[in-house]
């Protein structure tokens, strides 16, 4: 039965983080990337259920988005939210506690600019050179979209946060 609940959770929250990916798609031209909220679900659901239903909302749900016209970026949306999920699950889960709360949203924030920065200005560029679909990125690109990534993250974060706290008054009733 817990573990039919764990699938439940990780498919909704999925969903939502696909959603949240897929409504609001603002282009970065740079990269042919794009902004997205789906990041919001993936803290949410580490914060509130571990690192483990962090790490699978992360790996499926802005995956799955990304596959409908961004497929060149599935691997590293894979990789950079399913780590994202973990690592603030990781910090965060049990605790309640407000400071852990803000070091795994600052650390979800850094692993989705550097895991994106990394996987742009040298991983793809590297494959890239032989795997044609993959030539979507340079290092300058890589560069110019730290910021949109940046922003992402920080609203993703403080959308998080708040949902946090809704969760947090609800179980006080």
């Amino acid at each position: 039965m817990v573990f039919l609940l764990k699938v439940g959770i990780v498919a909704a929250f999925s969903t939502l983080a696909f959603i949240g990916t897929i409504v609001i798609r603002i282009p970065i031209p740079a990269t042919g990337g794009y902004f997205n909220l789906g990041d919001t679900f993936v803290f949410v659901s580490a914060i509130l259920y571990g690192p483990y239903i962090g790490f699978f909302v992360g790996l499926i749900g802005p995956s799955l988005a990304d596959a409908l016209g961004f497929p060149q970026f599935v691997i590293a949306t894979a990789v950079v939210k399913g780590i994202e999920g973990l690592l603030i699950g990781l910090i965060v889960w049990k605790s309640g506690s407000h400071l852990r709360v803000f070091a795994g949203l600052a650390l979800g924030v850094f692993v989705l600019v550097s895991g994106y920065f990394i996987f742009e200005a040298f991983i793809y560029t590297e494959i890239g050179k032989t795997v044609p679909f993959f030539a979507v990125t340079d290092y300058n690109a890589a560069i110019a979209e730290i910021f949109p990534n940046l922003i992402q993250g920080c609203l993703s974060a403080v959308l998080a946060l708040s949902i946090w706290k809704v969760f947090q008054g609800a179980g006080k009733k």
